[in-house]
């Protein structure tokens, strides 16, 4: 069963990386552990989808949140983001949730790279029912095309 799951989440993994506008890492308190495969989605102007795949500590976790603030702070390399949705942690304990997340964001006039910096607080629902304040991180990720 554990090779079956895992199996399909590498496959949608695979399928979401090669249709996002952003790739890259994040760094620091993710679901299912300390570093992640951090993806961005663009819905809009002023939307999007910013989607975590993280791997260590014994599971897999999944955080695929809608950013449905996303505005840019003073200028145009400044953005500030809002957002919330759906996280899973497979693993023994199994954890489901809601996310939240606000951020800040810097992208590079010069290469195609934004820095930001979040703080995603959790609500457990499924194993036990727990709020998590951590979840401070740091994220890098590539841009692809012009935005």
């Amino acid at each position: 069963m554990k090779k079956t799951l895992l199996i399909a989440v590498f496959s949608l993994l695979f399928i979401g990386i090669s249709s996002a506008q952003e790739i890259g890492v994040r760094f620091g308190n993710v679901s299912g552990g300390p570093v992640a495969v951090d993806a961005v989605f663009g819905l809009g102007e002023f939307s999007r989808i910013h989607a975590d795949v993280s791997f260590g500590d014994g599971g897999v976790g999944i955080d695929a949140l809608w950013d449905f603030l996303y505005r840019p702070l003073g200028g145009e390399a400044f953005n500030w983001y809002l957002g919330a949705g759906p996280y899973v942690n497979i693993d023994d304990p199994f954890w489901l949730g809601v996310a939240a997340e606000a951020g800040l964001e810097y992208r590079f006039n010069s290469v195609p790279i934004a820095l930001g910096a979040d703080w995603r607080p959790r609500l457990s629902l499924i194993e036990e029912t727990d709020f998590h304040w951590g979840g401070f991180g740091v994220n890098v990720r590539f841009i692809f095309g012009s935005k």
